[in-house]
């Protein structure tokens, strides 16, 4: 419990030290603070602004040309299961083909995206050639898929609105157009498929046709009276296994020539649709939610003051810190980070509590080592404590005799006016001399 509450103490004086270190440098963390502040709102007004354009793209993934068993466009239960099951890959890709240089290196030529001068000074062998796909990607262009949705959204930022608008608009015309080249091979595709197995069904039906024999169903419910006489009669029996030959026969071509008919049928459907999809394919199944848009002059991204403003203050209060730790460290006169952990701030308040320290250390001497004097009216209160010897620090041999004689030290010290260094190099005297520093009097 002794322990516990040394060391709560400890932390208390601790703390101490650092909130009187930072009350004692309030007006140079003022300036600090306050310069940095005024600095980033200057910056908001000196830095050039930067104007973001933007474009949201809803990718129809449903409406696919690919050769499917059901129309594609009538069923959009299947779309929208499609889109749970399989949308954030399609868009991936979709992505994907945003970023490829089969789009980017046109949006870099239409625009006439070149590399300039270092810093426009220093000159490169790139300097006049246009941008690679790998560099436009690294500068402040962006494209996200929306979560959760099937949309994609394209930005561009920079110095110029002109630039960044047309950027945009160049990204998204070469996607759409594209996206409807690809559609269109797809549907050329499926259409040459569809073609030519509808040729080979109609051609496989028509032979079946050619090829049909026997007799018809109907034509066996007659021969009844027949198949009784057959019981009787050689000729008869001849008669009715020559119709029942006649009779499979017939069936057999029926059930040929119906396959082949639904066969055709299922292939015109398709066809037909597959006519549709290519005359569908030169729209394409990207909707433009959000067009580009020539910003307007009040519509630039950055720089915001308010964002400038908070990230002032952020800075401002870092630098302070840093600036009071630099200045604490590097003082040439005590500071409060240099004293030690048993302080008397204000004498005159805790007069009480050094007399009792005396007094507990009664059998024992104590070197009153003085930095700086006391004042008059504590001086000549000290000196009812017969235990006290006061010391002058300066390093003489009758400070070292003085020493001599005592067991424990008291320092008398003044923040900003005791000399640092002399604070140091008494205390490792001390130390070296094994002499108990009790606790620190600041005047």
């Amino acid at each position: 419990m002794e322990q516990y509450n040394e060391v709560e103490e400890e932390l208390n004086v601790n703390f101490k030290n650092i909130f009187m270190a930072i009350w004692s440098r309030k007006f140079f963390i003022a300036k600090i603070f306050t310069g940095v502040l005024i600095l980033f709102i200057v910056l908001t007004f000196v830095l050039p602004k930067q104007w973001k354009v933007q474009a949201d793209l809803y990718i129809n993934k449903t409406n696919n040309s690919n050769l499917m068993e059901i129309n594609p466009y009538a069923i959009e239960e299947i779309g929208n299961m499609y889109g749970m099951l399989g949308a954030n890959n399609s868009l991936s890709n979709e992505l994907e083909i945003m970023k490829s240089p089969k789009i980017i290196d046109k949006v870099i030529r239409e625009n006439d995206l070149r590399y300039e001068k270092i810093f426009n000074i220093i000159p490169t062998s790139k300097v006049g050639q246009y941008w690679t796909t790998e560099k436009f990607l690294k500068k402040k262009v962006k494209f996200e898929n929306v979560k959760g949705t099937n949309i994609i959204s394209v930005s561009f930022k920079c110095k110029h609105k002109d630039k960044s608008y047309n950027i945009v608009k160049s990204i998204v015309k070469n996607y759409i157009t594209l996206h409807k080249e690809i559609n269109n091979e797809k549907s050329k595709s499926d259409k040459a498929i569809l073609k030519s197995e509808y040729a080979k069904a109609k051609a496989q039906l028509n032979k079946n046709l050619n090829n049909s024999s026997g007799l018809p169903s109907t034509s066996f419910t007659g021969a009844g009276n027949l198949t009784a006489m057959s019981r009787f009669s050689r000729s008869a029996q001849n008669a009715v296994s020559n119709i029942q030959g006649q009779y499979v026969s017939g069936e057999r071509s029926r059930i040929d020539v119906s396959e082949s008919a639904a066969r055709v049928s299922q292939l015109a459907s398709k066809l037909e649709w597959a006519e549709l999809v290519e005359g569908m394919s030169d729209s394409s199944k990207v909707i433009l939610l959000r067009e580009p848009y020539m910003l307007r002059d009040w519509e630039y991204d950055s720089p915001k003051l308010l964002i400038f403003i908070f990230w002032g203050i952020i800075f401002g209060i870092l630098l302070s810190i840093i600036g009071v730790i630099v200045k604490e460290s590097t003082d040439k006169k005590l500071t409060y980070s240099m004293i030690g952990e048993d302080v008397i701030y204000d004498i005159n308040k805790e007069f009480k509590k050094l007399s009792a320290k005396f007094l507990s250390k009664s059998d024992r001497n104590t070197g009153l080592i003085l930095f700086e004097q006391l004042p008059e009216p504590l001086n000549s209160q000290l000196k009812n404590f017969d235990n006290i010897v006061p010391v002058d620090a300066e390093i003489s041999q009758t400070f070292k005799n003085a020493l001599l004689n005592v067991d424990d030290v008291i320092l008398v010290l003044s923040i900003g006016k005791t000399s640092s260094e002399d604070y140091k190099l008494f205390k490792d005297i001390l130390r070296n001399m094994n002499k108990n520093i009790i606790c620190e009097i600041l005047v």
